[in-house]
């Protein structure tokens, strides 16, 4: 991974020395708004934009705090060195996953923005195309065992390879256009030993997304025994 310094402030990440016109204007939002090139919004936590330049379609997502923390401090963190802010960790774990063949998106850029002893941070990444969520795909319909299936076994391969998602909930699962399961967000996410303990209690809050969401939204297609074939999907996929 290739790191540039554009100011005394600023560092690019990369995953390689060819970045070719990746400039600070690239992660702020009113560059592509004013040039008309933000094709779509989305809004969570905070707005992730989507982008076209020339060929590639990217997504551009700022660094936001979440729960309590968040209501005050909002995108400032602690800048304690480079590779210890977040935003550095999570780039660096996307271009080892992405160069693995794990079906994560592919990283393109990332930047941090110090002042002092406090950083800020924005992350691009390449759009999928024709992307839908897990939850926006339950609320269109149900899904079907293979389906089902296949989420599992994707989930069983970030296992056995030892990736530990922070936030593995059913907004960060995604289809593309060809059907194909990807996991987002890897946000606090790490390399471990694999063990049973932390797999378990990543799948367990993955339960406990589809349950929340399935309270929140007014159609929602999603049973007891859905989750029963996705998890054996998983366990067998995770033991062979």
């Amino acid at each position: 991974m290739q790191l540039t310094s554009l100011a005394p402030t600023l560092t690019l990440f990369t995953p390689n020395a060819d970045v070719g016109e990746i400039t600070k204007q690239w992660f702020s939002p009113e560059h592509w708004l004013a040039q008309d090139k933000v094709y779509a919004q989305k809004t969570g936590r905070a707005t992730a934009y989507f982008f076209a330049q020339d060929d590639l379609r990217a997504v551009l997502r700022h660094y936001w705090r979440g729960g309590l923390v968040g209501k005050v401090l909002q995108d400032q963190y602690l800048y304690t060195g480079i590779k210890d802010t977040r935003v550095y960790r999570e780039f660096a774990l996307m271009c080892d996953l992405y160069q693995q063949g794990l079906p994560v998106v592919e990283p393109i850029a990332a930047l941090v923005k110090r002042s002092g002893l406090i950083y800020r941070g924005d992350i691009i990444t390449r759009a999928l195309e024709g992307a839908q969520s897990l939850c926006e795909r339950l609320q269109a319909g149900p899904l079907n065992e293979h389906t089902l299936k296949r989420i599992g076994q994707t989930l069983a391969r970030f296992h056995k390879a030892g990736v530990y998602h922070a936030d593995l909930n059913i907004n960060n699962i995604l289809f593309d256009g060809e059907d194909e399961v990807y996991v987002i967000d890897f946000d606090r996410g790490e390399v471990r030993q694999p063990d049973e303990q932390w797999q378990q209690q990543n799948m367990a809050r993955l339960a406990r997304s589809f349950a929340k969401e399935a309270g929140r939204q007014s159609t929602f297609h999603w049973q007891e025994k859905d989750w029963l074939c996705l998890m054996a999907a998983y366990q067998q996929a995770l033991t062979y």
